[in-house]
C-alpha cells in the first residue's frame, strides 16, 4: 500500500467488518471466539516438544482441490498447507500471506500485487504469479465447472470473469496477469470494498502449472500429487480417509510461527464415539451435541463457539409441482418450532434463525448488524401452528389433492439427523395429510443430488466465504450453482445486478438498503426455510493454546496453536 493509503481507506470504508458470530443467549459462549482457546488454558501449563494436534472431523474431505472443493472441511485442510495472497489474522481481517505488499489504482480497478520472495513449494520451486494466474483460469474454465466459479465473476467481479464462464471468451483473457515472476496484476470490473478478503478463500488459492499437469487426473488425491506452501505439509492421505495426518512444513517462510509438529485428523461421525475418544486423550478437540452438551456444559474444557453457518430447509420449488405453490412452502416454514430444535435437540448455542442472512457475521455502514432484527420477517416465517394449517389447507385445495408425501435428504452426522426427526415430527403433526421419509446420505451424494435437482426436501448448510450478504444473497441468482431450488426471480436478480455491477457497488448505504429489498423477496417466497444460526459446542484440551476460531471462510486455523506436554 505504498501509493493509496487515502483510497484504500476510502474503498475499505464501505467493506463488511469482520464480526464474529455469537451464540444468542448461551451463557457459556465466549465473548470473543478468537480468544476462546485462549481462555481454555490451565495456570501453570507451559508448552514443552512440539506435539501434533488431534483433531475430530464430522465428515471426510470431500476434494483437495482448491478449486474444486466446497465443502468446510475440504477447505480447512486444503488452508493448512496453502496459503494465498491474503490470510486472516486473529480478528478475521485479511493480512499480507503470500502477498509482501500491494498497490491499488486510484479508480479501485486495478490492484497489483508483489509477492514474497522467499515464499516457495514443497518441492523446491518458487510460488509465482504464474501460479494465481493458472489457478484462477481453472476457477472460470467451463472445461473445470467450479462450482466457486461465481466467486471470480458475480462476487470478486474480475475482469472478463463472466464472458469466459459463459463460454464467450477465453480463459486467457481473464483480468488477472503475471507481469514478471512475482508480480500480479488484477483487473476488475467495478470497485469491490471486500475484495482482500476473498484472497484467502481457497478458491483463490495458487496451484503449480507444471506440477499439476505432471499429476494428470490424479491431483489432489494422495501426498504425492499435492504441494504445499503453506504451515503443514500433507504426508498421509487418501480419498475418503477417516484418518490422515500433516506435519509441520520447515521451509515454510513463517516457519517460526507454527508450534504443532503436526496436525493428525480423525473422522468421527458417531458424536459418543468422539466424545469418548476425547476422554480417553485420543483427540485433543472434539464437537458435541445434544445430551452430551448436559453431560459436559460445567466443564472447563467446554466451549460454544460461534460457527457462522446457517442451517435451513431447502424445496425443490423448480422440481417438485407440490412445492412450486408457495402456500404450501409457507405452512411448511410456519410449521417450525425454530426455538424447539435449538434448547431442546443441539442445546449448544445454537441461535434460531428468521433471516435469508444469518446474524452478526456483516456489518453495514453505519456499523449495524444486518440480520440484528430477527422479527421483520414474522408475518412469513416464524413458528405458528394455526397460521401454518391455514396456508396447507389453502394450497392443498389450489393443487387438488388432499395428502403430500416428500422424501427429505439428511446428511448421515448426528446432529443433522436429529433435526430431521424433529421437523419430521412437527410438520406431520401441524400439517395433515402430509408425510415426510427421511433419507440419510453421505454428504457428497447429498450434495450431488442437490446440485442435480434429485431431492424433493433437504437440510442443508452454507457458511459466509467473506463478510457480505452477498455471501448468502448471490446464492439465489437465477442458475447460480448453489441455487438449489432453481428458483428464479427477475426482479430479484435485477437488485442484485444493481448492488454488484451497477449503480450502487460503490453507494454503500444505498447498495446495503436495496440487499434488504432482494433478501424479503426471498423470505416472502418461503424460497428456502432458514432454522438456526449454528453455533458450536465443542471441547478443546487445556493443553491447547492459540486456535483461531471465525465464523467466515475458515472456521479454524491452526498456524499459533501451541500444545503443551
Amino acid at each position: 500500500m505504498k501509493k493509496t493509503k487515502a483510497l484504500v481507506a476510502l474503498v475499505l470504508a464501505s467493506a463488511m467488518v469482520f464480526g464474529l458470530v455469537g451464540c444468542g443467549d448461551n451463557a457459556s459462549a465466549p465473548a470473543n471466539n478468537n480468544t476462546a482457546a485462549a481462555s481454555n488454558t490451565s495456570a501453570g501449563t507451559e508448552a514443552t516438544a512440539a506435539s501434533d494436534l488431534n483433531v475430530m472431523l464430522e465428515t471426510p474431505v470431500e476434494s483437495l482441490d482448491p478449486q474444486q472443493a466446497t465443502d468446510g472441511t475440504s477447505f480447512e485442510v486444503i488452508a493448512n498447507y496453502t496459503d494465498g495472497l491474503m490470510q486472516m489474522d486473529a480478528d478475521g481481517k485479511a493480512v499480507n500471506a503470500i502477498c509482501d505488499h500491494y498497490e491499488l489504482s486510484e479508480d479501485g480497478l486495478t490492484y497489483t500485487f508483489y509477492l514474497r520472495d522467499d515464499a516457495n513449494w514443497s518441492n523446491g520451486t518458487p510460488v509465482t504469479a504464474a501460479d494465481f494466474v493458472f489457478a484462477w483460469q481453472r476457477a472460470v474454465d467451463p472445461a473445470v465447472a467450479s462450482e466457486y466459479s461465481y466467486m471470480m465473476s458475480d462476487i470478486g467481479q474480475i475482469k472478463n470473469a463472466a464472458e469466459i464462464i459463459a463460454g464467450e471468451k477465453d480463459k486467457s483473457e481473464l483480468g488477472a496477469t503475471a507481469i514478471d515472476e512475482k508480480t500480479l496484476q488484477v483487473e476488475l470490473n467495478v470497485p469491490v470494498s471486500y475484495f482482500l478478503s476473498l484472497l484467502y478463500f481457497p478458491t483463490y488459492y495458487p496451484v503449480n502449472e507444471e506440477f499439476f499437469n505432471s499429476c494428470g487426473d490424479t491431483f489432489g488425491t494422495s501426498p504425492e500429487t499435492v504441494l504445499s506452501n503453506g504451515a503443514f505439509v500433507l504426508d498421509s492421505y487418501e480419498p475418503a480417509a477417516t484418518a490422515f495426518h500433516l506435519t509441520k512444513n520447515e521451509n515454510y517462510y513463517d516457519a517460526d510461527r507454527v508450534k504443532l509438529s503436526g496436525l493428525n485428523y480423525q473422522v468421527i461421525q458417531d458424536s459418543q464415539q468422539a466424545l469418548m475418544s476425547y476422554q480417553t486423550g485420543a483427540l485433543d478437540t472434539t464437537l458435541v451435541n445434544g445430551e452430551q452438551v448436559d453431560q459436559v456444559k460445567d466443564d472447563p474444557e467446554f466451549m460454544a463457539i460461534g460457527a457462522g453457518y446457517l442451517w435451513y430447509v431447502s424445496p425443490n420449488i423448480a422440481g417438485v409441482p407440490e412445492l412450486a405453490n408457495q402456500n404450501i412452502r409457507m405452512a411448511m416454514t410456519m410449521a417450525i418450532n425454530r426455538d424447539a430444535i435449538c434448547e431442546d435437540v443441539l442445546k449448544d448455542g445454537s441461535a434460531p434463525t428468521y433471516t435469508a442472512v444469518p446474524p452478526q457475521f456483516a456489518t453495514g455502514p453505519d456499523g449495524s448488524d444486518f440480520s440484528a432484527d430477527q422479527t421483520k420477517f414474522s408475518d412469513v416465517c416464524a413458528y405458528d401452528a394455526a397460521k401454518a394449517a391455514e396456508y396447507w389447507s389453502t394450497g392443498l385445495s389450489e393443487l387438488g389433492i388432499t395428502e403430500i408425501t416428500l422424501d427429505m435428504i439428511v446428511d448421515a452426522d448426528d446432529a443433522p439427523q436429529k433435526v430431521a426427526q424433529v421437523l419430521k415430527e412437527q410438520w406431520e403433526t401441524t400439517l395433515p395429510g402430509l408425510t415426510v421419509n427421511l433419507v440419510v446420505e453421505p454428504k457428497k451424494q447429498r450434495v450431488e443430488d442437490m446440485q442435480n435437482g434429485d431431492f424433493e426436501v433437504a437440510l442443508t448448510r452454507w457458511g459466509p466465504d467473506y463478510a457480505d450478504p452477498m455471501t448468502y444473497l448471490g446464492m439465489w441468482i437465477t442458475n447460480n450453482s448453489n441455487n438449489y431450488g432453481f428458483w428464479s426471480n427477475a426482479e430479484y436478480d435485477a437488485i442484485i445486478a444493481e448492488c454488484t455491477t451497477g449503480a450502487l457497488c460503490t453507494d454503500a448505504e444505498g447498495r446495503w438498503t436495496r440487499l434488504y429489498d432482494a433478501e424479503k423477496l426471498v423470505m416472502d417466497e418461503a424460497v428456502i426455510f432458514p432454522l438456526y444460526t449454528q453455533c458450536n459446542a465443542e471441547m478443546l484440551s487445556s493443553k491447547v493454546t492459540g486456535m483461531q476460531f471465525h465464523p467466515v471462510a475458515l472456521n479454524r486455523v491452526y498456524k499459533d496453536a501451541v500444545k503443551a506436554e
